[in-house]
């Protein structure tokens, strides 16, 4: 996730440590936000987003910092994909159509992140939405699009079934920077390519549902259990064969339902989150002493989304909003598998630990990924392939000892 409350400062060689970093080293650029999802952008090449050459290409058009230049270069591109997939569908090149027009959705993903609330956002989001539905069946990758009602409102997602309709769910949570279907590329191609059913999903304060009037809940296992009652229901998810993965802020939202939920198998997160209120407030106090550096454009932006997403117009509001954040490590005796980039900052790390070492599970594995990996970054970001191996094969171990 990114708080987005502290202000930009970094050098040359890394990012200077703060209570929200993410990143133990500079990819690109000077502005850490900005540099993350410009690495966020890089790593999700290998499961069919953008490659690294259309990735540096559009940071040459980006001012650093500037966040209306980095909304639209990839806007501009994601429209140039799809130009370019309707000519392959017109030359009846399916597969190329596919992979392209994925690559016009991930285009339209990195486009919102550094969009203010408001049309702007909304009018990517959809775009992105569009490019998505399209690109699955032209790439022949089975989707059922789905939406779950809650709280007078709905919570979309899509489910993937996987080859053999025995297979355990993995359920993916993003966290504050997420929409269901960038989840695809992080992790859920990657799992459905390791023979799991996988279903994505946006929960209060994801996607574009805080436009709907949902905002992140300090009750976050009310609407996950809302999403498992579907998958159960529609699609056949069998209790005890279900995983629930959490990423970022998501590792918040899994680690308080770990302690609700008894119809998992077990839960995955990268990093544990369980006290979120303990990192936004060291983030605000640490923005206050910087005052003297302004923010940028591009973290103005994204503070305001985040906001926006917590349901809170100021500093004091959001704080307040999100303070009951806490998920219980006694409440948990499920299997339960950590996972901590050490380029994260000691607040993520300290929070992981502590959560390891307290929960009550029998069966726990804490995973502590060097830079040597360069699976270091927050939610390896810069790596998304160690994020799904470590996945996979904990979920390898935990469902064939369950069968």
């Amino acid at each position: 996730m990114s708080t987005h409350l502290a202000s930009s400062d970094s050098t040359n060689k890394s990012v200077a440590p703060n209570p929200a970093q993410r990143l133990s080293r500079r990819y690109r650029f000077t502005d850490t936000d900005m540099d993350l999802f410009f690495t966020a952008a890089l790593g999700w090449g290998p499961s069919g987003g953008l490659d690294v050459g259309q990735v540096f290409y559009l940071a040459d058009q980006i001012r650093d910092g500037d966040g209306e230049s980095w909304v639209r270069a990839f806007a501009d591109y994601g429209e140039r994909l799809e130009r370019e997939a309707n000519g392959w569908v017109a030359r009846r090149a399916r597969r190329n159509a596919g992979e392209t027009r994925l690559k016009a959705f991930a285009a339209y993903r990195s486009a919102w992140q550094f969009a203010g609330p408001g049309e702007q956002f909304a009018t990517l989001i959809g775009r992105q939405r569009n490019a998505f539905a399209r690109a699955l069946p032209e790439l022949g990758i089975d989707a059922d699009f789905f939406a779950v009602p809650y709280a007078g409102s709905e919570l979309p997602g899509v489910f993937l079934p996987a080859a053999d309709h025995a297979a355990p769910v993995a359920l993916v949570i993003g966290g504050a920077d997420t929409s269901f279907e960038d989840l695809f590329l992080t992790l859920g191609r990657n799992l459905l390519d390791r023979g799991y059913a996988v279903a994505l999903i946006d929960l209060p304060g994801q996607g574009l549902t805080q436009a709907q009037g949902l905002h992140w809940e300090v009750e976050a296992e009310k609407p996950i259990a809302a999403v498992i009652d579907l998958l159960i229901q529609r699609f056949g998810a069998v209790a005890g064969r279900i995983a629930l993965i959490g990423l970022s802020l998501g590792g918040y939202f899994v680690a308080r339902a770990a302690g609700y939920e008894t119809r998992l198998g077990t839960i995955v997160a990268s990093t544990p989150f369980p006290k979120p209120a303990e990192l936004f407030a060291l983030a605000v106090q640490a923005a206050m002493r910087d005052a003297g550096t302004p923010p940028t454009p591009a973290t103005l932006r994204s503070r305001a989304v985040i906001f926006w997403k917590a349901g809170a117009t100021t500093v004091e509001e959001f704080l307040e909003r999100t303070r009951g954040m806490i998920a219980d490590p006694k409440r948990v005796k499920l299997p339960f598998l950590s996972i901590l980039g050490t380029g994260d900052s000691t607040v993520f790390a300290e929070q992981a630990e502590e959560w390891h070492r307290e929960i009550l599970s029998s069966r726990k594995s804490f995973v502590r990924l060097e830079a040597a990996s360069g699976a270091d970054g927050h939610v390896q970001v810069n790596n998304r392939l160690r994020l799904a191996q470590e996945c996979g094969a904990w979920m390898d171990e935990v469902f064939n000892q369950n069968t």
